[in-house]
Formats: C-alpha cells, sequence, structure tokens
C-alpha cells in the first residue's frame, strides 16, 4: 500500500538510491538522510579547464646539432562535469631536461580529474629523429649521412581534439641545421640547410581574461656562422649554434619546449600549468593555486600539485 504526501506519491517499496542517481519521489526528510549517507545524486559543477604538460628538453651530441623540444600538450574544454563534495587530483608536469649527449627528455603529463596532456617529445641528436609526445621533438642533424631526421609525431597518445604537432625535420645537409619542436599550434619547423628549423607556435588561452599563448615548440640548433632557430611563440626557447650562442630553455608554466644544442647541452623544457574556471567559488583547495576573478568566475592557476574540491 503506497502512503501519500505533498508533492507525490511514495511507494511501500523503497525507492533506490545512490551517489549517481535515485528513483521515486522523496520527501524533503528522506533526501537529507540520503545526503547524509553519502546516498544522494551530486549535482555537476560546470567548469573550463587549460591542462598544459611539462615541455621536453632539447637534444645534442657534442659538435652535433641537436633537435629541439616538444612542447606539453595543451589540452581545454568549457563546460567540463566535476561532482562537488570529493577533491580532485591536480598534477603539473616538470619540464624535461636538456641533454648533454643524446635525446633530450621528454616532458611530465599535465593532469585534472579525467584529463592528462602528455609531456612533450624530446629533441633527437645526430642521426636520430624527434621522440614523441604531446609535441614531437625535432629531428637530429643528418651527420655524415646526408639522411634526412624526422621530428617526432605530436598528439601521442591521441586525443581529440589534437594537444600538439609533429616537430621538424632536419635538413639533408652534411652536419646542417636540425629540426624544431613542435607547438600546440603548428609543427616544428623543418631546417633548410645549415640553420635549425624554429620551434612551432603555441595556442593563445583567454581562461585567466587575459589572452596567453602557451606551449611553443624549441628551436633547433644550427651550424657556426648562422643565427640561433627560435623557439615558437608561448614559451619556446632558442636553439643553440655551433661555436656560437648557446640553448635557452622553454618558459616555465608554458610548456615550452627547450632549445637544441650544439657543443653545448641542449636546454631544459618549461614546467606545466593546470587552469581552472569556474563560477561556483571551490570548497577549498591544496597546493597553493593563485585565485583571482574574471568575468563572475573564479579562477585557479596551479603551478605545483594539489587538489581543488567544489
Amino acid at each position: 500500500m503506497s502512503n501519500r504526501y505533498k508533492g507525490g506519491v511514495i511507494s511501500a517499496t523503497s525507492p533506490t538510491t545512490s551517489s549517481n542517481a535515485a528513483s521515486g519521489v522523496w520527501t524533503l526528510e528522506q533526501q537529507l538522510q540520503a545526503k547524509a549517507a553519502g546516498n544522494w545524486p551530486l549535482v555537476p559543477v560546470l567548469v573550463n579547464y587549460l591542462v598544459v604538460a611539462g615541455g621536453a628538453g632539447g637534444g645534442n651530441n657534442g659538435a652535433e646539432q641537436g633537435g629541439g623540444g616538444g612542447a606539453g600538450g595543451y589540452r581545454t574544454e568549457s563546460g567540463f562535469a566535476v561532482f562537488a563534495g570529493s577533491p580532485i587530483t591536480v598534477t603539473v608536469g616538470a619540464g624535461g631536461n636538456g641533454a648533454s649527449s643524446g635525446f633530450g627528455s621528454s616532458g611530465s603529463s599535465s593532469v585534472f580529474d579525467t584529463i592528462t596532456s602528455a609531456g612533450g617529445g624530446g629533441g633527437g641528436f645526430r642521426n636520430n629523429e624527434g621522440v614523441s609526445g604531446g609535441s614531437g621533438g625535432g629531428g637530429g642533424d643528418a651527420g655524415s649521412s646526408g639522411t634526412v631526421r624526422s621530428g617526432g609525431a605530436g598528439n601521442t597518445p591521441s586525443t581529440s581534439p589534437s594537444q600538439g604537432n609533429n616537430g621538424g625535420a632536419s635538413s639533408s645537409t652534411l652536419f646542417g641545421g636540425a629540426g624544431g619542436g613542435g607547438g600546440a599550434g603548428a609543427v616544428g619547423s623543418t631546417s633548410s640547410g645549415l640553420p635549425g628549423g624554429g620551434g612551432g607556435d603555441g595556442t593563445a588561452s583567454s581562461i585567466t581574461g587575459s589572452s596567453i599563448t602557451r606551449a611553443g615548440g624549441g628551436g633547433g640548433a644550427s651550424r657556426e656562422g648562422n643565427p640561433a632557430a627560435s623557439g615558437g611563440a608561448g614559451g619556446g626557447g632558442n636553439g643553440g649554434v655551433y661555436l656560437g650562442s648557446g640553448a635557452t630553455a622553454g618558459t616555465a608554466n608554458t610548456g615550452g619546449g627547450g632549445g637544441g644544442g650544439t657543443n653545448a647541452a641542449g636546454a631544459a623544457g618549461g614546467s606545466g600549468v593546470v587552469i581552472i574556471s569556474s563560477p561556483v567559488a571551490a570548497a577549498s583547495t591544496t597546493g597553493s593555486p593563485t585565485v583571482t576573478t574574471s568575468g563572475g568566475n573564479t579562477i585557479y592557476t596551479f603551478t605545483g600539485n594539489g587538489s581543488i574540491t567544489f
């Protein structure tokens, strides 16, 4: 037999509840009891996020030209549903080290909830291709063989939309320039002769209220007497020049790739960043994010690991 309440009828058989769903018609008292027991559906909060992984280091092999490091993977979305009441882990990926001999180290992943951006792929070195990653590293120089060395593949592992681009290839010139690392917005440039290829440009985001470009690739190293290859817009470091200027590092908290080295180490990639913009202020955070406001949203910028609870 059913009991009648204002606002509806409740069956003699108890409806089921869980944190995901609640069937039937409920009195306010029953709802409060279910919530207290953790058996009432959680209301989602719709947030915007930007998750940028660590950029990779540039490659190097003594007197030969190393490829630029790939930018960290770049993922962003508006209206992403998260649930209140439970801490959401935030991980900010570190930049990879530049190489004194060999491949540049790949960057580390950044994570927000179920979203992972892959670290950039390390720059290649003599006779070796760039490493795959969020964006791919540039190919190392052709050495004495004259065989073009390709850049590493971007968007690895694959996501939709893409989180990054391929690195550029070396030239076929003997002991010539190396390829630039891929960026979030463009592929790394292929070397043409003795100059290194420039890093691919990053992508701009206004999630904080201001347009900022991040995740540029590192420039490939150049042979002597040539200009340094520029890093991509968005924190990419410049490539080194043999018997000239050294490679420069990717900018911290942009996920920029480090420049490729020659007769000196390749440069390190820049660390990543995780930014969350929400119409509802968080109940608590850990990891000391920077908190700002813009357009009615509260914005949390994480430059180190932590968590956020709505």
